[in-house]
């Protein structure tokens, strides 16, 4: 009985070693956060001149350069709600997929605690933003504390912790440093930008190490009551899956013959954009008294004569179906869901290929082409590029195409007959939508099937995406697994 209690007060004993120091940061977090909160909110004469003066300082320095603005505001992009939503979101279901229950816990209560606290103490603080003489960034809300350095340093930090695991130990500290830099350089654009003061960044940065100091230490304490033997931070939160959250921790081998491969690809978005540039052409200036004439010009006339309020209203829905903010957001979902279930990179190289080359492919041939929009009211107003081939209609196409050669031949469920239909009905909407609004002619419809079938033709048969399954990998998702998926949270609250 003496030997099982020397057991049980071993890694008791290892985890109050190991975490006395990770206690106390956590604690000079905090008591650093609540003095710049208490100095803040009794406007503290030195800090206020530091702040606003640095405001004013790098207001003058940085505006007057147009690309710098630029940059800045796209690393700024990293903290917004939108990218950290997503990030936790996708890890968060991947890691269900894997039954990793208590990790996406992890970073569900980190995450909302972090919106949480940042919503309720910009409302009981109320600081006004700064005031700078050029706006150059763009804000909502209260200024203490910033939310982009919060969220990014809950977010990253929590993402950083989950996925450390699956890094090789040469590659940690590396890891670790640059987190450490992207969530510097988020919370120096939100200063540089003239939206926050010092302070508030530096409070957001004390506030969200503090917090997430907090979970990762209830965590570890989960893990204790678990019989699980603690670790030190550097190994990640659950050093024992780190097969479980490697991307792809089965792939072996991207592509056989990356350089042929390349060749190949260039060629063949050579050859492509060829094609494109002469049918669009032919059926631009070439193609009168033919029947893709006659297409062209009555079509466009037949919709603008049908047009009612409630057919704008559902025309504009659906063409934003096809538009750069829709497919890139279809893609953030899908490729990390393909790695989650799938464990292959392949394929999610085969969807950014196709995406890529449909939109370097589209930009080139309606630059070359250059033609113009239908003789009708164009809804959506004047456009930055031509009339052909419709960048609508050719994104949404190769989307969804991708997405349904990957999908189907994984699965025997019903519902893969789902994503066949989707690629069917998916480019019809959007292309009815487009023509409808007067944006494109019937052969613009054309050239974006042409450019869809000759650029995913060919890097289905350069990449294979599928080649996994001809090599034994077998479906994940089988009509007898379904009923068997076991539910992580539950089995951990189970007693023991």
């Amino acid at each position: 009985m003496g030997a099982v209690r020397d057991v049980l007060r071993r890694p008791l004993g290892h985890f109050t070693e190991r975490t006395l120091a990770g206690l106390a940061l956590v604690l000079g977090a905090g008591v650093g956060f609540g003095l710049v909160l208490v100095l803040v909110r009794v406007r503290w004469s030195p800090l206020y001149d530091v702040d606003h003066g640095l405001a004013r300082w790098l207001n003058e320095q940085i505006s007057p350069i147009g690309p710098l603005v630029t940059v800045l505001n796209a690393i700024t992009d990293l903290g917004g709600r939108p990218v950290i939503i997503w990030l936790i979101t996708v890890a968060v279901v991947g890691f269900l997929i894997r039954r990793q229950g208590r990790l996406a816990v992890f970073l569900l209560v980190t995450g909302a605690g972090a919106l949480i606290l940042d919503l309720t103490l910009k409302t009981l603080v109320d600081r006004l933003r700064p005031e700078v003489e050029v706006s150059i960034g763009t804000y909502a809300g209260q200024s203490f504390p910033s939310g982009h350095a919060l969220g990014s340093m809950v977010a990253y930090g929590a993402l950083l912790l989950v996925f450390l695991p699956a890094l090789a130990p040469r590659w940690r500290r590396p890891a670790m440093v640059l987190v450490g830099t992207v969530v510097f350089l988020i919370g120096f654009t939100r200063v540089a930008l003239g939206v926050h003061f010092l302070s508030d960044v530096i409070g957001a940065w004390l506030l969200g190490g503090a917090w997430l100091g907090v979970t990762a230490y209830a965590f570890r304490l989960w893990r204790l009551e678990r019989g699980r033997p603690v670790t030190p931070l550097t190994q990640g939160l659950e050093p024992e899956a780190a097969h479980e959250v490697a991307p792809a921790p089965d792939e072996r081998e991207l592509l056989p013959h990356p350089r042929a491969a390349v060749a190949e690809i260039v060629v063949g978005w050579v050859l492509v954009c060829g094609a494109l540039y002469g049918f669009g052409m032919f059926v631009s200036y070439y193609a009168q008294d033919t029947l893709l004439a006659t297409w062209d010009e009555v079509v466009p006339i037949w919709f603008a004569e049908r047009g009612t309020p409630l057919l704008d209203e559902l025309s504009w829905w659906w063409s934003k179906a096809g538009d750069t903010h829709a497919i890139l957001l279809i893609s953030l979902v899908f490729c990390p869901l393909v790695l989650a279930v799938w464990r292959r990179w392949r394929p999610v190289l085969f969807v950014a290929l196709v995406m890529f080359g449909e939109l370097t492919l589209f930009l080139a041939s309606a630059a070359a082409v250059d033609r113009p929009r239908p003789p009708v009211e164009n809804l959506d107003g004047p456009m930055p590029t031509s009339s052909f081939p419709s960048g609508h209609i050719a994104a949404t196409c190769c989307l969804w195409l991708a997405v349904a050669v990957i999908v189907f031949p994984r699965t025997d469920r019903w519902w893969r007959w789902v994503f066949v239909a989707l690629a069917v009905v998916m480019p019809v909407g959007v292309a009815v939508s487009r023509m409808y609004r007067g944006m494109h002619h019937p052969t613009d419809f054309m050239g974006a099937i042409l450019l869809t079938t000759l650029w995913v033709g060919l890097l289905y048969w350069v990449v294979r995406p599928n080649e996994d399954l001809r090599q034994g990998n077998r479906p994940a998702i089988g009509s007898e697994d379904v009923g068997a998926l076991d539910d992580e949270l539950a089995e951990a609250a189970r007693p023991v």
